[in-house]
């Protein structure tokens, strides 16, 4: 087990020993969803809202690790996997953000859930970006259109305007911080343009170098 492995079990273990701790505290039925205002508006049973973002982090982290695994372009996947056990440490650690937040706002603190969650966007979108940046042609991780999995040049140049954009989209996530009536906007509008430009910019590429 490398270090990244064991960050990451600690933070998913914490998340059951978090809700564990505060299953007595709780009423029988706790908030688990928020609108775009970040004001719940979704409830449900207290076992359910303390334990099912853990286990949805268990499966999603098991399904990371296995990904390279499958792939048969594996050997590219090694190239860059110290970045990539490193973003599966920043996933779970989002995971375990959001699980904490819920739990704040059932013990009875109030606040805008999206302009919290903005530093947590934050980090991912940029864990993210370093994660896409350093990434070599495979199939299941990074900007997989057709143009970039039929070129390793396409693939490289994409990935490399990719990480920085999403790297961008993270520190425009923070804005929200600051603008909470437009926090959403700030987290969600970047990383569709970061993505639909990476996207756009491959088939370009590709198509300047068939030329």
């Amino acid at each position: 087990m490398n270090r990244s492995d064991a960050i990451a079990i600690v933070f998913l273990l914490a998340g059951f020993a978090v809700g564990a701790y505060f299953y007595p505290q709780l009423p029988d039925v706790v908030a688990s969803h928020w609108n775009a205002a970040g004001e719940a508006d979704g409830y449900m049973p207290r076992a359910w809202g303390l334990f099912l973002l853990p286990a949805i982090s268990v499966a999603l982290y098991a399904l990371l690790r296995l990904l390279p695994r499958l792939d048969p372009l594996r050997a590219n996947v090694a190239a860059f996997r110290r970045h990539y056990d490193a973003f599966i440490v920043v996933f779970i650690a989002f995971m375990l953000y959001l699980h904490l937040l819920t739990i704040a706002w059932n013990i009875g603190l109030r606040f805008n859930m999206i302009q919290w969650l903005c530093p947590a966007f934050g980090a991912l979108f940029y864990g993210a970006g370093v994660l896409v940046g350093h990434a070599k042609r495979n199939w299941f991780i990074g900007i997989r259109t057709p143009w970039t999995l039929s070129s390793d040049a396409v693939w490289d140049k994409t990935h490399r305007l990719g990480g920085r954009l999403f790297r961008a989209a993270g520190a425009l996530a923070l804005v929200g911080v600051v603008l909470p009536g437009y926090a959403l906007w700030f987290v969600m509008a970047p990383v569709i343009v970061a993505a639909l430009w990476a996207a756009v910019y491959s088939y370009v590429e590709y198509r300047r170098q068939a030329a």
